[in-house]
This record gives structure tokens, sequence and C-alpha cells, in this order.
């Protein structure tokens, strides 16, 4: 664990996490565009690896141009495509209670995956699985309708991630890991998680890009799901202290990275060094 240095000049696969480290909301981080364009300056690619399912990849492509980063379908794997592709692995042609924003449920439905949002007698009787996505259109309805599954069936409990705040322009917000301990308070269940620190994503964008674990590097801004996902998936690392960790988190950290900066721009600086 050291300071970062040029020797990411070596790195061709740049694996990023958005909340915190590339943006916060829809205002990019200082040094976030330079970074991006010195990665395809240099015959690079960047990848965004990210926990929010609260938007579909159409959304991110739309929220990016308006940030001015160049980005395409391939520019994002998301913890819904991740999702997604493990809900269709294995419960292909079954019934799945989700939790999620609207923009989470139609990203799973192009996967032709079975989705209802009701918990009736009948539907209690077809569902498979429980399903929760960071929902920032939370209301209690949802909050009782997966109570009540959890604890009157025998269903599998999956969900996106398990980071517990998400980062925003004015401090925090719950994010999918707070919300699944207030259902745990209830039901006494904790999920699967499918996102970070699970490998997946870090293994589907390797193997869509074409490049080597070598040249791979995960940056982010949380020790145990970014930096995990990276250690998971034996890859660098990068912590930026521009969202959740903290330089003194490193002193304690189970997960500790391969290099650690203040923020991406000191990425920028290092890669033109």
């Amino acid at each position: 664990m050291k300071a970062i240095t040029s020797d990411i000049k070596q790195k061709k696969l740049f694996l990023l996490d958005i909340d915190g480290t590339v943006s916060f909301d829809a205002t990019p981080i200082d040094g976030a565009l330079d970074f991006l364009v010195e990665v395809t300056a240099r015959g690079g690619k960047y990848v965004f690896i990210t926990n929010n399912s609260t938007k579909s990849i159409e959304d991110y492509i739309t929220k990016f141009t308006k940030m001015g980063i160049p980005v395409d379908h391939s520019s994002f794997l998301t913890s819904s495509t991740a999702t997604a592709t493990y809900l269709r692995h294995r419960y292909d042609n079954q019934l799945l209670y989700v939790l999620g924003t609207k923009s989470f449920i139609k990203e799973l439905r192009k996967y032709d995956l079975q989705i209802t949002e009701e918990v009736n007698e009948y539907t209690k009787t077809k569902i498979v699985a429980a399903v929760v996505g960071f929902d920032n259109e939370l209301n209690y309805a949802k909050i009782e309708n997966i109570c009540e599954l959890l604890q009157t069936t025998d269903v599998d409990y999956l969900a996106t991630n398990p980071d517990l705040a998400c980062p925003v322009s004015y401090g925090y917000v719950p994010d999918c890991g707070a919300i699944c301990n207030m259902i745990k308070e209830a039901v006494k269940r904790e999920p699967i998680y499918i996102g970070k620190p699970n490998r997946l994503m870090v293994d589907m964008a390797c193997e869509l890009s074409g490049f080597t674990k070598e040249e791979t590097i995960v940056i982010g801004d949380r020790l145990y799901t970014d930096i995990a996902c990276g250690i998971n998936a034996g890859v660098n690392t990068v912590v930026v202290f521009t969202g959740e960790a903290k330089y003194e988190d490193l002193k304690t950290t189970e997960f500790p990275p391969t290099y650690y900066c203040d923020t991406i721009k000191d990425l920028y600086i290092a890669l033109k060094d």
C-alpha cells in the first residue's frame, strides 16, 4: 500500500466507481474529465462499475453526456447488470419479487426476467426469490411487502450491494445495505449481495474489453466494496478520499488498497507525470 505513482501508466483498463469517485450527483469531481481524456489518449479504456442500481445504463449515458463525459453502453457495468446476469442464470422463467426503482426493474426486464412488485396469496405461491436494490423511490408499502414475503415464505433473498451510504452533494443518503439492515431488524434475515465486493463486475469488464487482470485497476472511494472487489478479482486498486474512505481508515482496514490518493485529479497527474 503506497501513495499513487506513475506505475499506473502500465494499466490499460480503468474500472471506476461513480458516486464519490468521479462525481457527486450531476457534478464531476475536479480532474475527472482530464483523467478520462488522458486514459483514452493513452490507448486505454475506462468503465464505470457502480453499485448504484437506481439508474439504467441509458439513464447513466444521459447523465454523463450532460456532464461532458464521453460514454456509450460499453462504458458502464452496474450492479443492475451484474444482478440481472446472476438472476437469469439462476432463476430463468421463475417469478421474482423486486424492491427497487422503476429504472432498476426496467433494466432487469430487458433480460426477460419474470418480475412482480405485488405480494398477495397468489404471488406468494409463485415467487422464488426476493431482490432488493438501492431505492430512492422507497415507501413503506414496499417495506411491508418484502417483510411479509420473507417471513411467510421460504424464498431466496438477494440484494444488489452492501453499501450503507450513498454520497450526494450535501453529504450521504441511505444506500441498499442500510435498507437491508432495516429489513433485517424486522425479519432476522440477511441477503446475498451480488454487486461489489463480489468480483463479478471486474470479471465481466475484463472479458468484454479483452484486457488482462494485470492491465486492470479498480478505483473507488470505499474500502469494503470497491477495494474489496478489486482484491477479490485479483487486480490492483486505488482508493480516493473524496467519498466514504478517509486516510486514517487505512490503518485498520481489512482491505488495503494497492495505492491511495486524495482525489481523481492525483491520478491524472500520475498519468501525465
